[in-house]
């Protein structure tokens, strides 16, 4: 974790931008790299019953770190996505609880702190 779910962007064009994207945020988060996911969500949006281009979003699912971080981490994508040729682009941050996250069937905080 972090896992960045990107809504309404080109799947290559993100490709473009995923190492130095990355890069920044491990930086930042000081995690290690493979902790990190990205997707590329595929959605159709509809209005008035006619497909539309959506909004161009980044869903960040993570623990949270303060509001320093997490507004360095939303400067930090929104550049990058900018770069790409979007011009407009909502950051939305969503705080994963510790107790309820598992990997591999073990609770995640009985790996860290092994209780």
């Amino acid at each position: 974790m972090p896992a960045l779910r990107l809504k309404s962007i080109d799947a290559k064009r993100a490709l473009s931008i995923s190492k130095e994207l990355i890069d920044e945020l491990q930086e930042l988060i000081q995690c290690p790299r493979d902790y990190f996911s990205i997707e590329v969500a595929q959605s159709k949006y509809i209005m008035d019953g006619k497909f539309v281009g959506g909004p161009q979003m980044v869903d960040v699912f993570w623990f949270d770190r303060g509001q320093e971080v997490q507004d360095k981490a939303a400067k930090i994508i929104t550049k990058h996505i900018n770069s790409i040729g979007y011009k407009c682009v909502d950051v939305i941050f969503h705080d994963l609880d510790a107790k309820k996250y598992y990997e591999n069937g073990e609770h995640f905080l009985k790996q860290i702190f092994s209780f």
